[in-house]
């Protein structure tokens, strides 16, 4: 059956059955505020029309004035989506018994190879036992610290790569010309290779430090998952027609670029669970070691594989964003910048480069991401929340089955929480001396690693990362816009909400020489 087809009995249906809209049982008179759906279509044919998805949902609750919606998709599914801190709360703490499952949809089945990993699987033991792994052992506070001196190792390559690339352009004293994007990116993927594999490329690298063309395949590859991860696939909503059509090319383009990474990612699996299994190995040195030594239980390639695509996902995306989007605030706003390079002058002083164990004094630095969390998440969306039975909501009846979304967009933007909400001001997270700024927040006015028993567990890590990156590139360059402009173009994509153009900028060494890493 073809999407035209589709379309014209849908519209036919509606001009027919048009006394239907005024039809409403007990049950969806009580559900929240939403758009009339059609009989079996739902609102699929509107969402379908109205493209990206997740800003004609956002209109609508601007439209129906609320902050909480309901959309029907396909015949039975039930999207809840919600931009209040109250109304989130009660979601992911007050009820999180409740609503702690996740639904069956084809990205998550697939990069969770069928659900073996830990992120994107539905409630049951298989969860249980990937999660108790991840939180005890992989993402432990010991296992943290044993793996500081990787991701000090990345810390200083990041500013080796940076002095390459100016050194490149012979333009020293005037700098160079970096793309942020690329930087942070890599910065963050080169990391998580390198606790998870022990190494840092897949293939030789280049000369200067930066990526190969393997890693930049995989890279592209991972964020190309990240697109399209629980981004309303028509299928999800009409299950039957999953394996049989692919309206949208979701299931193509996640299909392609699983296949990419695992390409790179699963032969360095193998090989270790060998080299293990011949006695070549008897050290845990990295997080793959982590895997393949856990006993009770003992766990298969197949979920070990899975799980190191899982972490891959969640680990690259909101450093990376959150520091291309900072840098360019901070080049429009040169007061940001001054006080972020004040509070580094005066917390780690002008002799050595910033360290991890200066983070907690690096308030403003943090303030810094977390309003860029606030402002310009990564991504529209929490992944969603499945109403494991019918419950009530904020005074709403949320059917069994539903799909509970919470609003990154919606919560760091509600005028009701925050003042001048579309102003980049980190200055309204500082709590005052001697309180230490953190990247979460139980209020729920924003979203940065979640909450309840489906929080991210990599919040350390998580921290660690998007601030070493932020405060090795401050303290190590001044950053201008390029040319003779004062400015850079700070516009959202439409499509997403990253930038819709890479961020260059100009890079100019502002430490003694001494100070950066070897160079070659």
């Amino acid at each position: 059956m073809s999407l035209t087809f589709i379309l014209i009995l849908a519209m036919f249906i509606y001009v027919v059955g048009g006394f239907l809209k005024k039809k409403s049982s007990r049950n969806s008179r009580s559900l929240p505020p939403g758009p009339t759906p059609l009989p079996f279509f739902g609102c699929a044919i509107q969402m379908l029309l109205n493209k990206p998805t997740f800003r004609w949902i956002h209109k609508l609750m601007d439209q129906f004035d609320t902050p909480i919606l309901c959309a029907r998709l396909g015949p039975s599914t039930h999207v809840i989506v919600v931009s209040s801190p109250d109304i989130a709360c009660e979601i992911l703490k007050k009820q999180d018994e409740i609503f702690i499952s996740r639904p069956d949809m084809m990205c998550a089945d697939l990069t969770s190879g069928g659900y073996l990993a830990t992120i994107f699987s539905p409630f049951g033991e298989q969860w249980r036992k990937m999660k108790r792994i991840i939180t005890r052992e992989m993402l432990s506070p010991l296992m943290h610290k044993r793996l500081q001196p990787k991701r000090d190792e990345e810390a200083n390559q990041l500013l080796r790569y940076i002095c390459n690339q100016i050194d490149k352009q012979d333009a020293i004293v005037k700098g160079g010309l970096i793309n942020v994007r690329v930087v942070s990116q890599h910065f963050c993927g080169n990391l998580m290779r390198n606790i998870i594999f022990g190494t840092r490329f897949f293939g030789q690298g280049m000369e200067d430090g930066g990526p190969g063309e393997e890693e930049t395949e995989y890279m592209t590859a991972l964020f190309i998952i990240l697109k399209h991860l629980y981004a309303f696939c028509i299928t999800d909503y009409f299950q039957w027609l999953r394996g049989k059509t692919d309206f949208d090319g979701h299931e193509r383009k996640m299909r392609m670029a699983i296949e990419v990474v695992r390409k790179y990612q699963d032969p360095l699996v193998d090989e270790r669970i060998q080299m293990w299994n011949s006695g070549v190995r008897n050290e845990n040195c990295d997080l793959l070691d982590i895997l393949i030594k856990h006993e009770n239980p003992k766990l298969t390639p197949e979920e070990i594989k899975a799980q190191i695509i899982e972490l891959m996902v969640a680990a690259i995306d909101n450093p990376s964003n959150a520091v291309e989007w900072i840098i360019g605030e901070m080049i429009n706003e040169p007061m940001i910048l001054k006080k972020a390079v004040d509070e580094l002058n005066h917390v780690v002083g002008s002799q050595k480069p910033v360290e991890e164990q200066d983070i907690p004094k690096l308030n403003y630095i943090k303030a810094c991401i977390k309003e860029a969390f606030r402002l310009h998440p990564i991504s529209p969306f929490l992944p969603p929340h499945v109403s494991t039975m019918d419950t009530i909501v904020a005074g709403y009846f949320i059917p069994k089955g539903s799909h509970v979304i919470v609003s990154r967009y919606g919560l760091g933007r509600n005028p009701n929480v925050w003042a001048d909400p579309l102003r980049f001001n980190p200055d309204r997270h500082l709590q005052g001396e001697g309180k230490q700024v953190v990247l979460s927040d139980n209020g729920m006015g924003l979203i940065s690693f979640s909450t309840g028993k489906r929080g991210c567990p990599g919040i350390t890590l998580g921290t660690t990362m998007t601030t070493m990156l932020l405060a090795r590139m401050v303290q190590g360059f001044t950053w201008e816009a390029p040319g003779n402009e004062r400015s850079v173009e700070l516009v959202e994509s439409y499509d997403d909400i990253c930038l819709a153009k890479p961020l260059l900028a100009i890079a100019k060494p502002r430490m003694p020489r001494y100070m950066y890493p070897t160079y070659g």
